[in-house]
């Protein structure tokens, strides 16, 4: 499942679901445009697993849950508890993290 948050409720989306996978990003970052179809793709072949994209300009309240500072960042929820994040823009530091996630 993939939605893009409307509002700052990122909070209430990791509470909800088991295993979530959130791209921080925003409108005017570059590498988010080139990783975001590549997280949409992944979202595709792990239906298991909620994936999330959360503006970072707008929806400071989620941005915390991650301690962003950088873009894109990609974190990793599980059990409603932060698991890692990474800030990257290879699919690989990605995929790592959805393997460091889905193997706990």
């Amino acid at each position: 499942m993939l939605q893009e948050l409307d509002n700052d409720s990122l909070q209430e989306v990791v509470n909800s679901n088991e295993t979530v996978l959130v791209q921080f990003s925003a409108s005017w970052c570059g590498n988010c445009r080139i990783m975001k179809p590549k997280f949409k793709k992944l979202s595709t072949e792990n239906e298991d697993i909620s994936f999330v994209i959360v503006d970072a300009e707008k929806f400071p309240e989620s941005r915390k849950l991650a301690n962003v500072n950088n873009l894109p960042t990609f974190a990793a929820f599980k059990n409603g508890q932060l698991v890692n994040q990474v800030q990257t823009n290879k699919i690989d530091g990605l995929i790592d993290l959805l393997n460091e996630v889905t193997s706990n």
